[in-house]
């Protein structure tokens, strides 16, 4: 099945340049010198800092004509949002709230619609609650915005487009309850309840698809993905091996 082109970023500041590496080959994959680059920011709330940033990097750094697509301060038309988004060449979706953002993408008819720009080949990418959208769905912390010191991860529908449950910020820590934990280890504790194959992501980490295949990109030496499943009621996680070549989809699967 024809997949488009997505790269899936695991976690870093595109600020502060820690995604550069995956954010060049974004624009690589579109084949034009200056690309238009819509930042969808929903799920951070909008914030001018955010799209300065991502204008910085995608506009100034790499040369793209870039521009923000406003769904929380605006309510646009469909034919507006179908002009925005199709008329794009890359579409970049930020991290924050996954749980918000996908109530108000579906609300407004958002979901469908990038749906379409992936048929038409548009390149897609994103961080975090970014990444989590593209997948079925993903391991979560969309609680935490609503009460900072008491939530759970939770499992979030996201488009689709690609199989299994995503986990972004693999790597890191968190804080619950007064409590430091990996992320990791709540992901493994988190896929017992489903036969699913989990695609978790390192910070500074990323998986580009394109089309039926696969490979693992990466800005720090030491930074991984993992594909994390259920096989005779253990939980198994198994390194995603980093290739020159691409790899097909259907291999990250296979239990």
């Amino acid at each position: 099945m024809d997949m488009g082109k997505i790269v899936i970023i695991g976690g870093g500041e595109i600020g502060n340049y820690e995604t550069l590496p995956f954010d060049k080959r974004n624009v690589a994959l579109t084949k034009k010198k200056h690309p238009k680059a819509l930042f969808i920011p929903t799920a951070s709330g909008e914030p001018k800092s955010y799209i300065d940033n991502f204008s910085k990097i995608y506009g100034k750094k790499l040369g793209c004509k870039t521009d923000a697509l406003y769904l929380l301060k605006n309510k646009p038309t469909k034919k507006e949002l179908r002009t925005k988004i199709l008329s794009s060449d890359l579409i970049y979706v930020g991290g924050g709230n996954t749980l918000k953002m996908m109530k108000r993408w579906r609300f407004l008819g958002v979901d469908k619609i990038l749906k379409e720009a992936h048929k038409k080949n548009i390149v897609l990418s994103g961080i975090s609650a970014g990444g989590i959208c593209w997948f079925e769905s993903g391991h979560s912390d969309s609680m935490s915005f609503y009460n900072p010191t008491n939530w759970n991860y939770i499992n979030v529908k996201g488009l689709g487009i690609l199989k299994g449950i995503h986990c972004p910020h693999f790597n890191s820590g968190t804080t619950r309850k007064g409590k430091r934990k990996l992320r990791k280890n709540d992901f493994k504790e988190f896929m017992e309840n489903y036969s699913a194959v989990g695609v978790a992501i390192d910070n500074n980490c990323a998986i580009e698809f394109i089309d039926d295949k696969y490979k693992v990109l990466t800005s720090k030496k030491d930074r991984k993905a993992y594909r994390v499943f259920k096989k005779r009621d253990k939980i198994r996680m198994d390194e995603i091996p980093k290739r020159n070549n691409y790899t097909p989809i259907s291999s990250l699967h296979k239990k």
